[in-house]
Protein backbone atom coordinates (compact mmCIF):
# COMPACT_ATOMS: atom_id res chain seq x y z
CA UNK A 1 0.00 0.00 0.00
CA UNK A 2 1.47 3.36 -0.96
CA UNK A 3 4.61 3.75 -3.27
CA UNK A 4 7.31 6.03 -4.17
CA UNK A 5 5.34 7.44 -7.77
CA UNK A 6 8.69 8.74 -9.41
CA UNK A 7 9.25 5.28 -11.10
CA UNK A 8 5.95 4.12 -12.25
CA UNK A 9 4.38 3.90 -15.70
CA UNK A 10 1.26 6.02 -15.22
CA UNK A 11 3.07 8.40 -13.03
CA UNK A 12 2.04 11.15 -16.10
CA UNK A 13 -1.47 10.17 -16.00
CA UNK A 14 -2.25 11.13 -12.14
CA UNK A 15 -3.69 14.56 -12.13
CA UNK A 16 -1.65 16.85 -10.95
CA UNK A 17 -3.71 18.09 -8.48
CA UNK A 18 -3.19 15.43 -6.35
CA UNK A 19 -0.21 14.07 -7.07
CA UNK A 20 1.96 15.21 -4.35
CA UNK A 21 0.31 12.73 -1.71
CA UNK A 22 2.56 9.96 -3.48
CA UNK A 23 5.58 11.30 -3.08
CA UNK A 24 5.13 10.88 1.11
CA UNK A 25 2.41 8.34 1.05
CA UNK A 26 4.10 5.68 3.47
CA UNK A 27 4.68 1.78 1.83
CA UNK A 28 2.80 -0.65 3.69
CA UNK A 29 4.18 -4.37 3.55
CA UNK A 30 1.11 -6.46 4.05
CA UNK A 31 1.78 -9.49 6.43
CA UNK A 32 -0.31 -11.36 8.94
CA UNK A 33 2.56 -10.17 11.48
CA UNK A 34 2.82 -6.54 10.04
CA UNK A 35 -1.36 -6.05 10.34
CA UNK A 36 -1.92 -4.90 13.69
CA UNK A 37 1.19 -2.09 13.50
CA UNK A 38 -0.34 -1.38 9.97
CA UNK A 39 -3.59 -0.84 11.69
CA UNK A 40 -2.12 1.00 15.02
CA UNK A 41 -0.64 3.67 11.98
CA UNK A 42 -3.84 4.23 10.20
CA UNK A 43 -5.74 4.73 13.65
CA UNK A 44 -3.45 7.18 14.74
CA UNK A 45 -3.50 9.19 11.48
CA UNK A 46 -7.45 9.22 10.95
CA UNK A 47 -7.41 10.11 14.55
CA UNK A 48 -5.95 13.42 14.08
CA UNK A 49 -8.38 14.68 11.92
CA UNK A 50 -11.32 16.98 12.20
CA UNK A 51 -14.34 15.40 13.87
CA UNK A 52 -17.79 15.09 11.91
CA UNK A 53 -19.28 17.28 14.88
CA UNK A 54 -16.20 19.93 14.59
CA UNK A 55 -17.48 19.90 10.50
CA UNK A 56 -21.03 19.74 10.69
CA UNK A 57 -22.34 20.84 13.57
CA UNK A 58 -25.78 20.46 11.93
CA UNK A 59 -25.77 16.70 12.14
CA UNK A 60 -26.36 14.65 15.51
CA UNK A 61 -23.70 11.58 15.58
CA UNK A 62 -24.57 8.72 17.65
CA UNK A 63 -22.78 5.30 18.54
CA UNK A 64 -25.00 2.05 18.88
CA UNK A 65 -24.64 -1.08 19.15
CA UNK A 66 -27.09 -3.78 17.48
CA UNK A 67 -27.66 -7.50 18.65
CA UNK A 68 -26.07 -9.50 16.11
CA UNK A 69 -27.17 -12.57 14.05
CA UNK A 70 -27.31 -15.80 16.46
CA UNK A 71 -24.21 -16.69 17.85
CA UNK A 72 -22.64 -13.79 16.43
CA UNK A 73 -21.44 -10.42 18.30
CA UNK A 74 -22.86 -7.17 18.87
CA UNK A 75 -22.54 -5.27 15.35
CA UNK A 76 -20.78 -1.49 16.30
CA UNK A 77 -22.58 1.40 14.48
CA UNK A 78 -22.29 4.83 14.14
CA UNK A 79 -25.82 6.91 13.13
CA UNK A 80 -25.70 10.33 11.50
CA UNK A 81 -28.96 12.23 11.58
CA UNK A 82 -29.55 15.80 10.89
CA UNK A 83 -30.91 17.92 13.43
CA UNK A 84 -33.29 19.85 11.16
CA UNK A 85 -34.19 16.26 9.68
CA UNK A 86 -37.45 16.66 7.56
CA UNK A 87 -39.17 13.17 8.10
CA UNK A 88 -40.03 10.85 7.02
CA UNK A 89 -35.79 10.78 5.97
CA UNK A 90 -34.01 8.69 3.44
CA UNK A 91 -31.43 5.83 4.84
CA UNK A 92 -27.88 4.66 4.17
CA UNK A 93 -26.46 2.06 5.56
CA UNK A 94 -22.46 2.93 4.80
CA UNK A 95 -19.23 0.54 4.68
CA UNK A 96 -16.02 1.88 5.33
CA UNK A 97 -13.01 1.11 3.08
CA UNK A 98 -9.83 -1.15 4.27
CA UNK A 99 -9.27 -3.99 1.56
CA UNK A 100 -11.59 -5.97 3.96
CA UNK A 101 -8.89 -5.79 6.47
CA UNK A 102 -7.88 -2.38 7.91
CA UNK A 103 -10.22 0.40 8.70
CA UNK A 104 -13.40 1.27 11.39
CA UNK A 105 -16.24 3.07 10.53
CA UNK A 106 -14.59 5.81 12.68
CA UNK A 107 -12.28 6.46 9.46
CA UNK A 108 -15.94 7.59 6.99
CA UNK A 109 -17.19 10.19 10.41
CA UNK A 110 -16.53 13.02 8.06
CA UNK A 111 -17.87 11.59 4.86
CA UNK A 112 -21.07 10.48 6.15
CA UNK A 113 -21.91 13.55 8.33
CA UNK A 114 -21.36 15.36 4.86
CA UNK A 115 -24.06 13.06 3.18
CA UNK A 116 -26.27 13.88 6.12
CA UNK A 117 -25.84 17.56 5.99
CA UNK A 118 -25.83 17.72 2.21
CA UNK A 119 -29.02 15.02 0.99
CA UNK A 120 -30.98 15.00 4.30
CA UNK A 121 -30.13 11.30 4.89
CA UNK A 122 -29.55 9.35 8.13
CA UNK A 123 -26.57 7.39 7.76
CA UNK A 124 -25.85 4.37 9.78
CA UNK A 125 -21.93 3.38 9.34
CA UNK A 126 -21.33 0.05 10.02
CA UNK A 127 -17.83 -1.51 12.04
CA UNK A 128 -17.92 -4.69 10.39
CA UNK A 129 -15.27 -7.23 11.86
CA UNK A 130 -12.04 -7.78 9.89
CA UNK A 131 -10.29 -10.00 7.94
CA UNK A 132 -8.34 -12.45 8.56
CA UNK A 133 -9.35 -13.10 12.12
CA UNK A 134 -13.31 -13.06 10.46
CA UNK A 135 -13.66 -14.26 7.16
CA UNK A 136 -16.14 -14.47 4.80
CA UNK A 137 -19.16 -14.16 5.56
CA UNK A 138 -18.63 -12.64 8.72
CA UNK A 139 -18.71 -8.43 7.83
CA UNK A 140 -21.47 -9.39 5.48
CA UNK A 141 -23.36 -10.51 8.56
CA UNK A 142 -22.38 -7.60 9.81
CA UNK A 143 -23.79 -5.34 7.36
CA UNK A 144 -27.03 -7.45 6.95
CA UNK A 145 -27.68 -7.06 10.61
CA UNK A 146 -27.74 -3.33 10.41
CA UNK A 147 -30.03 -3.20 6.92
CA UNK A 148 -32.49 -5.52 8.86
CA UNK A 149 -32.51 -3.32 12.08
CA UNK A 150 -33.14 -0.21 10.26
CA UNK A 151 -35.68 -1.34 8.38
CA UNK A 152 -37.35 -3.04 11.65
CA UNK A 153 -36.57 0.71 13.17
CA UNK A 154 -37.62 2.46 10.37
CA UNK A 155 -40.62 4.62 12.66
CA UNK A 156 -38.16 5.59 15.41
CA UNK A 157 -34.89 6.22 13.25
CA UNK A 158 -37.86 8.70 11.47
CA UNK A 159 -36.41 7.12 8.28
CA UNK A 160 -39.02 5.79 5.21
CA UNK A 161 -38.20 1.86 4.70
CA UNK A 162 -38.99 2.00 1.01
CA UNK A 163 -35.58 4.73 0.78
CA UNK A 164 -33.26 2.82 2.57
CA UNK A 165 -29.93 2.64 0.17
CA UNK A 166 -26.44 1.11 0.61
CA UNK A 167 -22.85 2.64 -0.12
CA UNK A 168 -19.42 2.44 0.50
CA UNK A 169 -16.33 2.71 -0.50
CA UNK A 170 -13.45 0.56 -1.81
CA UNK A 171 -13.97 -2.64 -0.06
CA UNK A 172 -16.96 -1.16 1.73
CA UNK A 173 -18.20 -0.40 -1.46
CA UNK A 174 -17.85 -4.22 -2.56
CA UNK A 175 -19.84 -5.05 0.60
CA UNK A 176 -23.08 -2.48 -0.44
CA UNK A 177 -22.46 -4.11 -3.84
CA UNK A 178 -23.03 -8.04 -2.14
CA UNK A 179 -25.27 -6.72 0.22
CA UNK A 180 -27.92 -5.55 -2.22
CA UNK A 181 -27.45 -8.98 -3.91
CA UNK A 182 -27.75 -10.67 -0.86
CA UNK A 183 -31.06 -8.53 0.23
CA UNK A 184 -32.61 -8.92 -3.35
CA UNK A 185 -32.01 -13.09 -3.36
CA UNK A 186 -33.76 -13.01 0.39
CA UNK A 187 -36.39 -10.72 -0.40
CA UNK A 188 -36.66 -9.98 3.21
CA UNK A 189 -35.31 -6.11 3.09
CA UNK A 190 -35.07 -4.19 0.26
CA UNK A 191 -32.40 -1.53 -0.48
CA UNK A 192 -33.99 1.17 -2.66
CA UNK A 193 -30.51 2.66 -4.23
CA UNK A 194 -26.58 1.89 -3.87
CA UNK A 195 -23.84 4.28 -4.02
CA UNK A 196 -20.41 2.30 -4.95
CA UNK A 197 -17.46 4.29 -4.44
CA UNK A 198 -14.61 2.89 -6.65
CA UNK A 199 -15.45 -0.75 -5.15
CA UNK A 200 -13.47 -3.29 -4.43
CA UNK A 201 -15.60 -6.06 -6.42
CA UNK A 202 -13.90 -8.81 -8.30
CA UNK A 203 -11.24 -11.78 -6.38
CA UNK A 204 -10.16 -12.37 -9.80
CA UNK A 205 -8.67 -9.21 -10.48
CA UNK A 206 -5.88 -10.79 -7.78
CA UNK A 207 -5.07 -13.47 -9.16
CA UNK A 208 -5.07 -11.98 -12.96
CA UNK A 209 -2.54 -12.64 -15.18
CA UNK A 210 -2.92 -9.93 -17.89
CA UNK A 211 -3.70 -6.62 -15.40
CA UNK A 212 -3.80 -3.35 -17.06
CA UNK A 213 -0.59 -1.74 -17.40
CA UNK A 214 -1.32 1.80 -16.24
CA UNK A 215 -4.02 0.90 -13.18
CA UNK A 216 -3.07 -0.23 -9.29
CA UNK A 217 0.37 1.33 -9.25
CA UNK A 218 -0.66 3.30 -5.91
CA UNK A 219 -1.87 3.51 -2.97
CA UNK A 220 -4.13 0.01 -3.27
CA UNK A 221 -1.60 -2.31 -5.19
CA UNK A 222 -1.60 -5.62 -6.67
CA UNK A 223 -0.17 -7.41 -3.70
CA UNK A 224 -2.15 -5.45 -1.30
CA UNK A 225 -5.20 -6.42 -3.16
CA UNK A 226 -4.27 -10.37 -3.18
CA UNK A 227 -3.45 -9.53 0.63
CA UNK A 228 -6.89 -8.60 1.23
CA UNK A 229 -8.47 -11.04 -1.12
CA UNK A 230 -6.85 -13.78 0.46
CA UNK A 231 -7.57 -12.71 3.99
CA UNK A 232 -10.60 -12.82 3.19
CA UNK A 233 -11.60 -15.83 1.30
CA UNK A 234 -8.88 -17.64 1.95
CA UNK A 235 -7.87 -20.50 -0.32
CA UNK A 236 -11.31 -20.08 -2.28
CA UNK A 237 -9.82 -17.12 -3.99
CA UNK A 238 -10.08 -16.97 -7.80
CA UNK A 239 -11.56 -19.79 -7.53
CA UNK A 240 -15.37 -20.96 -9.47
CA UNK A 241 -16.53 -21.67 -5.99
CA UNK A 242 -16.61 -17.71 -5.06
CA UNK A 243 -19.87 -16.93 -4.23
CA UNK A 244 -21.56 -12.81 -5.52
CA UNK A 245 -22.24 -12.43 -1.68
CA UNK A 246 -18.28 -12.72 -1.18
CA UNK A 247 -17.30 -10.93 -4.86
CA UNK A 248 -20.20 -8.85 -6.24
CA UNK A 249 -18.71 -9.21 -9.86
CA UNK A 250 -19.43 -12.72 -9.36
CA UNK A 251 -23.46 -12.37 -9.90
CA UNK A 252 -24.71 -14.22 -12.46
CA UNK A 253 -27.65 -12.22 -13.18
CA UNK A 254 -27.71 -9.12 -12.28
CA UNK A 255 -32.08 -8.43 -13.08
CA UNK A 256 -33.69 -6.92 -9.80
CA UNK A 257 -30.57 -5.13 -8.35
CA UNK A 258 -31.21 -1.51 -7.03
CA UNK A 259 -30.49 1.43 -9.18
CA UNK A 260 -26.58 1.94 -9.15
CA UNK A 261 -24.01 5.32 -8.70
CA UNK A 262 -20.82 3.68 -9.32
CA UNK A 263 -17.11 6.08 -9.70
CA UNK A 264 -14.07 5.54 -10.16
CA UNK A 265 -10.68 6.91 -11.20
CA UNK A 266 -8.98 5.90 -13.97
CA UNK A 267 -5.80 4.45 -12.77
CA UNK A 268 -7.23 3.07 -10.40
CA UNK A 269 -6.40 -0.86 -9.55
CA UNK A 270 -10.24 -1.59 -9.84
CA UNK A 271 -11.04 0.50 -12.67
CA UNK A 272 -11.66 -2.30 -15.27
CA UNK A 273 -13.68 -4.63 -12.73
CA UNK A 274 -15.85 -1.85 -12.16
CA UNK A 275 -16.68 -0.51 -15.41
CA UNK A 276 -17.23 -4.05 -16.44
CA UNK A 277 -20.00 -4.73 -13.35
CA UNK A 278 -21.53 -1.66 -14.54
CA UNK A 279 -22.18 -3.08 -18.09
CA UNK A 280 -22.86 -6.10 -16.48
CA UNK A 281 -25.96 -3.89 -14.67
CA UNK A 282 -26.62 -1.91 -17.53
CA UNK A 283 -27.34 -5.21 -19.40
CA UNK A 284 -29.70 -6.44 -17.07
CA UNK A 285 -31.77 -3.60 -17.15
CA UNK A 286 -30.18 -1.72 -13.77
CA UNK A 287 -30.40 1.94 -14.09
CA UNK A 288 -26.84 2.99 -13.79
CA UNK A 289 -24.70 6.03 -13.26
CA UNK A 290 -21.13 5.70 -13.92
CA UNK A 291 -18.38 8.28 -13.45
CA UNK A 292 -14.44 7.86 -14.64
CA UNK A 293 -12.59 10.14 -13.13
CA UNK A 294 -9.21 11.08 -15.62
CA UNK A 295 -6.06 10.72 -13.23
CA UNK A 296 -7.73 9.13 -10.21
CA UNK A 297 -5.86 6.70 -8.56
CA UNK A 298 -7.53 4.53 -5.68
CA UNK A 299 -8.37 7.06 -3.15
CA UNK A 300 -8.36 9.87 -5.19
CA UNK A 301 -10.70 12.25 -2.97
CA UNK A 302 -7.10 12.56 -0.15
CA UNK A 303 -6.60 15.65 -1.22
CA UNK A 304 -9.88 17.51 -0.69
CA UNK A 305 -9.46 20.72 -2.60
CA UNK A 306 -8.53 18.96 -5.84
CA UNK A 307 -11.30 19.49 -8.63
CA UNK A 308 -11.85 15.84 -8.70
CA UNK A 309 -12.05 15.92 -4.89
CA UNK A 310 -15.03 18.22 -5.68
CA UNK A 311 -16.58 17.04 -8.38
CA UNK A 312 -16.37 13.41 -6.66
CA UNK A 313 -18.47 14.79 -3.68
CA UNK A 314 -21.00 17.03 -6.19
CA UNK A 315 -21.85 13.94 -8.39
CA UNK A 316 -22.21 11.79 -5.20
CA UNK A 317 -24.05 13.72 -3.05
CA UNK A 318 -26.25 14.42 -6.81
CA UNK A 319 -26.76 10.99 -6.84
CA UNK A 320 -27.82 10.22 -3.81
CA UNK A 321 -30.43 13.08 -3.46
CA UNK A 322 -32.39 11.72 -6.88
CA UNK A 323 -31.49 8.05 -6.03
CA UNK A 324 -32.78 8.49 -2.31
CA UNK A 325 -35.65 11.48 -3.27
CA UNK A 326 -33.91 13.18 -0.60
CA UNK A 327 -33.76 17.22 -0.93
CA UNK A 328 -33.68 18.63 -4.73
CA UNK A 329 -30.06 18.57 -6.22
Amino acid sequence: MGSNATTFRSRHLVDPEIAAPLEVYPPFEFTVESLPTIRERLRQSMSARPSAAELFPDVIVTERRIAGSPGGPDVRVLQYEPREAVGPAAGMVWMHAGGFILGSADDDDATCAQIASVTGTVVVSVDYRLAPETAYPGALDDCYTVLTWMHREAASLGIDPERIGVGGSSAGGGLAASLSVLARDRGEHPVAFQALVYPMLDDRTATATDPNPYAGEFIWTPDDNRFGWQSYLGDALGSPDVPAYAAAARVESAEGLPPTYLCVGSIDLFVDEDIIYASRLIRDGVPVELHVYPGGYHGYTMVPGAQISRSHLRDLHAALQRGLTCRPA
